[in-house]
């Protein structure tokens, strides 16, 4: 069975996230976006929990059910801040779960740690070896996945507070660590540039702050397994059945170059080693982003051993792009997508298979055009950094190309 999964999500308990999301919502959009499974995200929080449990039926085979017979499978995300190395560590991993059964266990060993209930993200004292020590003993069919692995901030490999390998986060409990969430600003070519890697799977999950469908399922995983937590499991672990994953263009994701959002400053890596890491207009560091990371640790230059993946933006931001709204909630930018969505049933058959004869007639010809430029991965995009999301340059709007402005030219002259 064919399926596809996003299993980095979250309620409207976890900080910075909508407070407006359900699980109806979540459902909902994922069936508009094409997904056919989705984590359930915050299974520890005291209320999602409790909502999980009256909303969704789990069957024998620890799959979660709505009423509508859409799927879930138990999901959280935790963070860790410790210090190992010598050095301050701030670490996200996602947790899947078999069943409900486990879930209460789980919690209440975080319950010894810690509050569970302010945060659907909860930040725990303990480092990423103690928290595989503690799951274990609870059940080894929990599985732990590196988060955004190469997010500047709180991954395993972020240049914030991270490592340099798996091995060196996990020590010994390594063995126990299958996969790594490669996060919206990195992609299978620039993770198979780093031999150390080619032992662990590569998946790929949107950890959306909301339900919309520009933010579910930007980023998922394709299987080929019977939908049981136990295929999914062996999946994740072995590789059997994992056909691949769905990206968004790494330039796109919000750390995928180096920089200072409050600078206006953003440089790739070969700029950024120049400069010594300091920013050119307020002199402090620079927030250094994916693209430098992966440089630093690669040892190949040109990757190995990539498995399938798809790059694709999520429809809302071309269309945005297109008829240059800001906004892909805004009226016009809805009104399009809706169109969209009734003659071709799901953003993914939209994004990745309509042929452009049939979207030119429903939408403009730069639309489609637009479409498939994006799906044979043609885009001009300017990289995020720092925080700010990567931007769409299409050919009307050159002056966005400029990487540097007058101003920074000219401290890049002075520096």
């Amino acid at each position: 069975m064919k399926f596809i999964g996003d299993f980095h999500i979250h309620g409207r308990y976890a900080q910075a996230c909508s407070k407006l999301t359900t699980l109806e919502d979540l459902e909902r959009n994922a069936k508009i976006k094409g997904l056919d499974i989705l984590g359930t995200g915050d299974m520890q929080h005291p209320l999602w929990f409790k909502e999980i449990t009256s909303k969704l039926k789990e069957d024998e085979n620890g799959i979660l059910w709505s009423k509508n017979k859409f799927p879930f499978i138990w999901q959280t995300e935790i963070s860790l801040a410790y210090t190992q190395g010598g050095k301050g560590r701030r670490i996200h991993h996602v947790v899947l779960a078999p069943n409900k059964e486990v879930v209460e266990q789980f919690i209440t060993e975080l319950l010894k740690k810690g509050r569970i209930d302010y945060d659907g993200r909860p930040i725990f004292g303990m480092s990423s070896i103690e928290f595989v020590e503690m799951l274990r003993s609870i059940s080894t069919d929990i599985e732990i996945i590196p988060a955004h692995a190469w997010t500047s901030w709180m991954s395993i490999f972020g240049s914030k507070s991270g490592f340099d390998s798996v091995e060196e986060c996990f020590e010994e409990k390594a063995k126990y660590i299958h996969a790594i969430e490669t996060g919206i600003s990195s992609d299978p070519p620039m993770n198979r540039r780093i031999s150390k890697l080619d032992n662990y799977n590569l998946v790929s999950f949107s950890d959306p702050h909301s339900s919309h469908p520009w933010r579910l399922g930007r980023e998922a995983t394709l299987f080929d397994c019977t939908l049981t937590y136990k295929s999914i499991l062996k999946a994740i672990r072995t590789g059997e059945g994992l056909r691949g994953t769905i990206e968004a263009n790494p330039e796109y994701g919000k750390y995928h170059i180096d920089g200072h959002r409050a600078c206006g400053v953003s440089l790739d890596f070969n700029e950024t080693k120049k400069l010594k890491g300091i920013c050119p207009v307020c002199k402090k560091t620079l927030t250094v982003g994916v693209e430098y990371r992966v440089e630093e640790l690669a040892d190949r230059t040109i990757a190995k051993n990539v498995p399938f993946f798809q790059e694709v933006l999520p429809l809302s931001e071309l269309i945005c792009a297109v008829h240059t709204i800001k906004n892909p909630a805004a009226k016009k930018t809805m009104e399009i997508y809706t169109e969209l969505i009734k003659n071709f049933k799901t953003e993914y058959t939209i994004l990745l298979n309509t042929p452009l004869e049939d979207l030119k007639k429903i939408v403009t010809e730069k639309l489609a055009e637009v479409i498939l430029l994006n799906r044979e991965h043609k885009l001009k995009i300017k990289p995020g950094y720092d925080g700010v999301y990567g931007e769409i340059v299409l050919e009307k709007n050159k002056e966005s190309e400029k990487p540097l402005t007058k101003k920074l030219q000219k401290s890049l002259a002075e520096f």
